[in-house]
């Protein structure tokens, strides 16, 4: 099950359906098959940085985090991958600066998310080729003509 809670400052901005349906085809694209779930979380940048300076010792917001889980619900026997956290700030300002508007940003944000949850990195080189290939696949997909290379 794919749950999301979006901060209520942005709920009129943020349609989350739009954002489900980019969860879904990601995962479908990935080839994820079985029952999973993942919290899909918009937040302030506030919330944001104060988790991003606990857990990697940047003391800024940043646009999204993962936090992978891989716990097995034992009623249901479903994986729980984990959550995905997006400041809706700061991929407003992103998608102000890359010319397309916020629901695009969010939804490569989310794939971003969703690909760190299932073990992509973009560390190297290599694995930062392997995770950008993954996230155009996707959005061209979505039919999302958006850039993918940002600098880390």
């Amino acid at each position: 099950m794919i749950r999301f809670e979006i901060d209520k400052q942005f709920q009129e901005q943020v349609n989350e359906t739009l954002l489900k349906q980019t969860t879904l085809t990601a995962l479908k694209h990935l080839n994820i098959t079985e029952s999973i779930g993942l919290t899909i979380l918009i937040v302030g940048n506030g919330e944001i940085q104060a988790l991003n300076r606990q857990y990697r010792g940047v003391d800024a917001p940043t646009d999204v985090l993962s936090f992978s889980a891989g716990d097995i619900d034992p009623d249901t026997g479903e994986r729980y991958l984990g959550d995905v956290l997006i400041s809706y700030p700061k991929a407003a300002i992103q998608a102000q600066a890359q010319g397309h508007p916020a629901a695009a940003e969010l939804q490569l944000l989310i794939i971003h998310g969703v690909l760190h949850l299932l073990g992509h990195n973009h560390a190297t080189e290599e694995e930062k080729s392997l995770m950008w290939g993954l996230q155009s696949e996707i959005l061209a997909k979505l039919d999302l003509n958006i850039e993918v290379e940002r600098n880390e």
